[in-house]
């Protein structure tokens, strides 16, 4: 089994505190070095971009309860560069990188080319860049700088017309990574089918109000140019693995035509989900990569483990499950505006929570033994101290029970 952590950088208010914003990087990079020294494969940081608290003021904000911002990470590469000067072992994953604003596909692509040009400079370099890559989770972090309806028809069926464009940027960011001379005429971009909608209501009155005869419907795209090649063009292609932040098997098929393109998972998707992709991605996996292996699929895992000083092991238990239904409560308010007693429990179940030995039962009982974690430490918690002992206690007293376990 691999274990990885997972970054936030929320700077969200938690029993009164918010720190300020040198305090949440200062935090992550005492995390991040401390995860080095013990061992963690992976720093995967969450992605964001524009003043979560400013979208509050929008005609239709995403998300009007959330107190602070959702995260201060707007630039993956910039981080990642710190991270490989300040440790030795430990690699750097973007979770996820939204290539659709900021310039689109062909800007992103150029960045990432120009930072493994620097970052390969060093012949002895062999630490890499995993570069989660996807459409972005809000579309208020796209409107100003990238893709939005434009007409009637987009806006009502936004959703599955931002899928399309995006499986078309991906397509484009990945081949211009690969070294390809590309047009935008060369890169389809698929039309929406009935597939593509939850019900079939909503297909018909697509199909309505588009106008359009048959099975699909063809779908404008946003990026138009003529041949392009990104510079550098001798970078180092493996200090980068791809993987795509979507779960449609469409995109997985269609970019591992192109290159190894593996796949970012959350915490939310359900286990039939997680192994029908692994099912299929047997299939379909670029053969570049070699065989499709299941810690080609990271998943994020909250953790709320209590090994403190001073407590036994049930006292540890049950203040482990308060301190999850505190975290897991606060976030469904701040999304939803709503306590939703259903939503915490559903999402308590894709959490480690407990004592050690709890914590290492539960690795046991729930995930295969090649899986890849990554282990959410920071959850709604800006206590680096304690952080700090969760991530120690859980090398030192969790991953030896799991390895005995296993045998």
């Amino acid at each position: 089994m691999h274990f990885d952590i997972f970054f936030s950088l929320s700077q969200t208010p938690v029993r009164g505190n918010r720190p300020d914003e040198a305090a949440i990087f200062e935090h992550f990079f005492a995390q991040v070095e401390a995860g080095d020294a013990l061992g963690f494969g992976t720093a995967w940081i969450a992605e964001a971009h524009l003043s979560t608290e400013v979208q509050k003021r929008h005609r239709c904000p995403v998300i009007p309860h959330w107190e602070g911002e959702v995260g201060l990470n707007c630039d993956f590469l910039q981080l990642a560069a710190r991270i490989f000067a300040r440790t030795s072992r430990i690699e750097a994953g973007s979770a996820v990188m939204n290539i659709l604003c900021n310039g689109g596909p062909v800007a992103h692509a150029e960045r990432v080319a120009m930072y493994l040009a620097l970052h390969g400079l060093d012949p002895a370099e062999s630490r890499r860049i995993h570069l989660g890559f996807a459409a972005g989770r809000f579309d208020f972090h796209n409107t100003p700088s990238g893709p939005s309806p434009r007409n009637a028809f987009e806006e009502e069926f936004w959703r599955p017309v931002k899928g399309k464009l995006f499986e078309a940027a991906a397509e484009i960011f990945v081949r211009l990574l690969r070294g390809d001379v590309l047009a935008s005429e060369e890169v389809a971009v698929g039309g929406l089918r009935r597939e593509d909608f939850a019900t079939g209501e909503q297909w018909s009155h697509a199909l309505d109000m588009s106008g359009a005869v048959g099975e699909s419907i063809d779908v404008a795209p946003w990026w138009k140019f003529e041949e392009v090649k990104i510079v550098p063009q001798d970078f180092r292609r493996e200090l980068v693995q791809l993987i795509v932040g979507s779960h449609d098997p469409r995109v997985h098929q269609r970019l591992n035509r192109f290159l190894p393109v593996q796949v970012f998972n959350l915490s939310i998707t359900p286990p039939p989900v997680i192994e029908a992709t692994h099912q299929r991605m047997a299939d379909h996996y670029h053969p570049q990569g070699g065989p499709w292996r299941r810690e080609y699929m990271p998943r994020t895992v909250f953790v709320f483990l209590n090994h403190e000083p001073g407590l036994g092991p049930l006292q540890r238990s049950v203040a482990a499950q308060a301190e999850a239904r505190e975290a897991l409560g606060s976030y469904w308010k701040a999304l939803e505006g709503t306590l939703d007693p259903a939503k915490v429990e559903n999402a308590a179940d894709n959490a480690l929570i407990g004592n050690a030995e709890e914590v290492a039962g539960q690795i046991v009982d729930r995930f295969h033994p090649e899986d890849r974690l990554m282990l959410w430490f920071d959850f709604f918690n800006h206590d680096c101290p304690r952080v700090l002992r969760n991530m120690q206690a859980f090398v030192d007293e969790v991953i030896p029970r799991v390895e005995e376990a296993r045998g």
